[in-house]
């Protein structure tokens, strides 16, 4: 029998020396589940930087007897109420069902446990993953392993390859662009206004949420202002569509990280103008199609939204689910009827 490398591998905690080997897990994996590579150095140093995040408590590599690194598995649990713990893990596809996937489950899932504690006693706690719906294997192992499939999320694309119409703005309001030193508190407050009939939302303290935007934006060496698009009426940001100068896997796809339209300011148009506006800013800088993630059945109908827009599901993501402790469940699961605006 031929040896397999794949089987003789350890567990430890990440260090900045194996951020390139991750970074190669993340890339190789994508080529196969996807079709097309992931440059993710940015986006793993910026979730190891997160406040609250401890790169040895809240991450493991799974590194062959040569050194070389084939799996990853990270936990975010960082802001209160400590109820909805998110997990994430990859595999090298040289070492893909060998293993190493259960292991990091396993990991995942004790550590997530160690968690349950700094939630408050009444409250349902869960771990959660986001899964490819092209990766079959990974999908398997979590429904095996008693997770439940929840809910579906689309990444949907528009190509700007045709004229983009002018956007109508509702009469009072305009827009313009994010100023750092006088913006950041407002638009957290915009959003989360904007978020929190968003299925899934749990309520989180406001300074948390604030000092978490601050980090994202402020750390982000490729953070643009000038694609942060605020639509305002009376002073007051009512909506926004905030904007990633090109994608991970494609520096020819602008990507809308976030947008958002106060519970108050809907029905108006205002996030139709908002991707008009920002597809034109796209074009303009010369990217050939747009991207954004969102929930399939939204419970505020964004999915119809974009594509109403023109945009198209080009991809799915599974989110599964596996209940830690019984008790209250403070995510929103649905709306009284009449509100999803």
């Amino acid at each position: 029998m031929l040896f397999d490398p794949c089987m003789n591998w350890s567990l430890r905690s990440a260090t900045s020396d194996d951020l390139d080997g991750i970074c190669d897990v993340i890339h190789e994996y994508s080529k196969a589940i996807h079709g097309i590579g992931n440059d993710s150095k940015r986006a793993v140093e910026l979730t190891w930087g997160q406040p609250g995040f401890d790169v040895d408590r809240d991450t493991r590599v799974a590194e062959l007897s040569d050194g070389r690194i084939v799996g990853y598995g990270e936990i975010e649990d960082l802001e209160e109420p400590h109820a909805k713990i998110a997990g994430w893990l990859r595999v090298h596809p040289d070492c893909n069902g060998r293993g190493l996937e259960s292991e990091l489950l396993a990991w995942c899932e004790a550590r997530a446990i160690q968690s349950v504690k700094l939630a408050p006693e009444h409250l349902r706690v869960t771990l959660g993953f986001g899964v490819p719906e092209s990766d079959s294997f990974l999908n398997e192992l979590l429904a095996k392993d008693d997770y439940g499939l929840i809910r579906h999320f689309w990444r949907m694309v528009i190509e700007l390859d045709h004229d983009i119409p002018e956007p109508a703005w509702p009469a009072g309001v305009t827009v313009r662009t994010f100023v750092l030193s006088e913006d950041l508190e407002a638009m957290v407050r915009a959003s989360r206004d904007s978020f929190q009939d968003h299925w899934g939302h749990v309520d989180t303290p406001f300074e948390e949420e604030l000092e978490m935007w601050d980090h994202w934006i402020r750390n982000d060496p490729r953070f643009d202002p000038g694609l942060t698009f605020l639509a305002i009426a009376d002073d007051e940001i009512v909506g926004f569509s905030s904007c990633d100068p090109m994608n991970a896997e494609d520096p020819k796809m602008g990507f809308i990280d976030v947008l958002g339209v106060r519970r108050a300011w809907r029905r108006r148009g205002i996030a139709m103008a908002l991707l008009h506006h920002t597809f034109r800013e796209f074009k303009k800088r010369g990217q050939e199609r747009v991207g954004l993630g969102v929930d399939a059945t939204s419970l505020t109908g964004a999915n119809r939204v974009y594509e109403t827009a023109g945009m198209k599901p080009v991809r799915q993501i599974n989110v599964y689910e596996k209940e830690l402790r019984a008790g209250v469940d403070p995510s929103l699961r649905d709306l009284e009827e009449g509100e999803n605006a």
